[in-house]
């Protein structure tokens, strides 16, 4: 019961027995604050002590009412609030329990008034429901605040994996020179994850230069991971591992393996032929991985050539890109250049085989004469190759024997090249003519560079 005879609706949870669930009520906005009652005005002259008051418990009707004329018109006090306590707030403002427990959403949007707010903290210094519900309240509001976007941020995953090295670093680390071949056939592996089975049956037509010219065959997407499968197994027999054709007489050329494992098919390949390449790919990067630095120079036999394990890896990886761009485009798919680090090793290796290249298109006839000979190891003339871009750099490459040194000061041509436009060049998926490359120079050395640089590719 307040001071004036009425019942506090403050202290009704006070009130042994009755309910602690408030019933329904509107929005603080609804509250007409006027209809709320205002409390009897005391007597004139001085006011009792609190002490003092007895407690009243007469309704408000048995109170004797008090003449008017006893009420000094000049001392009127202003209209008060009446408060759950029925003590003045700290805030100035005294407001009822129900509208204080409705302004506690506003309260936690921080969208009450300077009153309001003061009102409100201190009523939630004295009343412990108000001050739980008010805490759930503010920690619902900072959910609703979501500035940053909801999709995860891409470079997570190798934020958390380098991490997760930093405290325990790998047993057996992938060796450098293993990484690019470890990328690349994990992102075809990708692509392949993501077709349909129809689009296995896709066409591709594979495309490469021999000497002057292009040359192309037609198979499928499930025959180009066949066909990967078969060249990768000349890195699989050099490190001691099962060939995929079987044993027997296996022939070295990449292109004669390629025909004979489609031969060896009963029946058009289909989805099944990604699981056993992908072993395979796994098996060849965990055995050089255990093998450590002796294995990266052992030998690679092609047929009518060979290349230490290091740069075979890395000719696959250039070979898995490019024919995983074959199959993107056969599905349409979208697939983007390896990482400029790798990328620039692969262009490395196509450079560091041109003037091997070229020596066998000089024999063939197909490559201008020899115009300095000079010993193995001292600088001979040379084309300053400048690749541009994603992958890019600078490389001489010898024109007149693959035993001379590149050298800047005997320079007779530059050629200028896109990275990625280089390696569609050394691919055989554009002819030298159509490369759009910056010359200047002797043209005939420029020409037999371009043309060199077709020549590197093949089935």
């Amino acid at each position: 019961m307040s001071g004036d005879g009425r019942e506090s609706e403050g202290g009704e949870e006070e009130v042994r027995g009755a309910r602690r669930i408030p019933g329904p009520r509107g929005a603080a906005d609804d509250l007409d604050l006027e209809s709320v009652p205002r409390p009897a005005l005391p007597p004139p002259g001085p006011a009792a002590p609190d002490e003092a008051v007895p407690e009243q418990s007469a309704p408000e009707e048995a109170l004797p009412e008090r003449p008017e004329e006893a009420i000094p018109e000049q001392a009127a006090p202003e209209p008060l609030m009446i408060s759950a306590s029925a003590s003045p707030s700290a805030s100035g403002i005294d407001l009822p329990h129900r509208v204080l427990k409705a302004l506690l959403g506003a309260w936690a949007l921080s969208a009450c008034s300077a009153e309001e707010t003061a009102a409100v903290e201190d009523h939630l210094t004295a009343c412990a429901p108000c001050a739980d519900e008010a805490l759930r309240l503010r920690d619902a509001v900072g959910l609703l605040h979501t500035d940053g976007s909801l999709d995860l941020d891409p470079t997570l995953r190798s934020r958390v994996m380098d991490g997760c090295l930093s405290r325990r670093p790998a047993r057996i680390p992938v060796p450098e020179y293993a990484a690019p071949y470890d990328a690349e056939t994990a992102r075809l592996d990708a692509l392949l994850r993501d077709i349909a089975d129809s689009e296995w049956h896709a066409p591709v037509r594979l495309r490469w230069f021999e000497e002057e010219r292009e040359v192309s065959r037609k198979t499928t997407v499930a025959g180009v991971i066949g066909h990967l499968t078969a060249v990768d197994g000349l890195l699989s027999a050099a490190l001691g591992l099962d060939d995929p054709l079987g044993g027997g007489e296996v022939p070295l050329d990449p292109s004669e393996r390629t025909e004979r494992h489609w031969s060896s098919a009963h029946r058009p390949p289909t989805r099944a032929v990604r699981e056993p390449w992908r072993a395979q790919s796994h098996e060849l990067i965990r055995t050089a991985s255990f093998a450590g630095r002796n294995v990266a120079e052992a030998s690679v036999s092609y047929g009518a050539f060979a290349l230490p394990l290091q740069d075979a890896l890395l000719d696959r990886a250039f070979e898995c890109w490019v024919h995983g761009g074959d199959i993107a485009d056969a599905v349409d798919y979208p697939y983007e250049a390896p990482s400029a680090a790798h990328l620039h090793r692969m262009i490395d290796l196509a450079a560091r085989l041109l003037p091997a290249a070229m020596a066998g298109r000089r024999r063939a006839g197909l490559a201008g004469p020899a115009k300095d000979l000079v010993t193995a190891g001292a600088p001979g003339r040379s084309v300053h190759l400048e690749i541009e871009g994603h992958g890019g750099g600078d490389w001489y490459i010898a024109l007149d024997s693959p035993a001379a040194l590149g050298s800047p000061e005997r320079t007779v041509a530059q050629v200028a090249l896109d990275g990625v436009e280089f390696c569609r060049l050394a691919a055989g998926h554009i002819s030298p003519v159509e490369a759009a490359a910056g010359q200047e120079g002797d043209r005939e050395a420029i020409r037999d560079v371009l043309f060199a640089t077709a020549s590197l590719s093949r089935l």
